[in-house]
């Protein structure tokens, strides 16, 4: 079977149907999980040591297992099926949470700890130093392997065709299903991905540039 590049253009706009329903996963799995990533790291700075270790567990967890075992149990293992698309968000964010809780931590991190002692010893609270000193850096530090973790995230909300969202995926199968060229739809819904990856390639070095590193 050959790449029918006509079929393709045309299927264009139809395809392209679905691209709210993946933004919208995206980013609202993005958001979901930076809050409990920043929910996350405000606990560790208890250090109580059985909040941490719940955390360590969490995190660990979220890493660990298949984003597709997680989403099936969320919409098809639960005693009230959710809808699809709050079931997708759920499970993205979920697992973002952990991976971008490590970020926040490893950037906070990062910050030379010469700047505490020194915001310290001006006689600066920990919440000023924090929001003042600290996280402006920090963000900065963060910016790429944040963005990493959005990309991983447009590609990953294709799994959201599994449980019947009608994002950019499962339109192309859709499509692919009708005319008997499934391979022209994947090439198509590639390229579009890819696209999409590029523009938050393109947000992350503006953002790079417009707030760079301190040396």
């Amino acid at each position: 079977m050959i790449i029918d590049t006509t079929l393709m253009i045309e299927s264009i706009p139809f395809v392209l149907k679905g691209l709210p329903y993946t933004l919208l996963i995206s980013v609202a799995s993005f958001l979901l999980g930076s809050v409990l990533a920043s929910l996350i790291y405000l606990l560790r700075l208890l250090n109580n040591g059985l909040i941490n270790a719940i955390l360590i567990v969490y995190s660990s967890f979220f890493r660990g297992i298949p984003a597709i075992v997680l989403l099936f149990a969320l919409y098809f293992g639960l005693p009230m099926q959710i809808n699809p698309v709050l079931a997708s968000i759920l499970c993205f964010g979920l697992t973002s949470s952990a991976f971008l809780s490590e970020i926040f931590k490893s950037s906070m991190h990062s910050v030379n700890h010469g700047q505490w002692e020194a915001s310290r010893a001006l006689g600066m609270k920990n919440t000023l130093i924090v929001k003042d000193i600290i996280m402006p850096q920090a963000i900065r530090i963060a910016i790429a392997p944040m963005s990493n973790v959005a990309i991983d995230l447009v590609k990953g909300s294709s799994l959201a065709a599994m449980i019947t969202v009608t994002d950019i995926f499962q339109q192309a199968k859709i499509i692919g299903g009708r005319e008997f060229n499934f391979l022209s739809m994947y090439f198509l819904v590639a390229c579009i991905y890819w696209i999409l990856c590029i523009l938050i390639e393109k947000i992350q070095y503006s953002l790079e540039k417009r707030f760079p590193i301190l040396s």
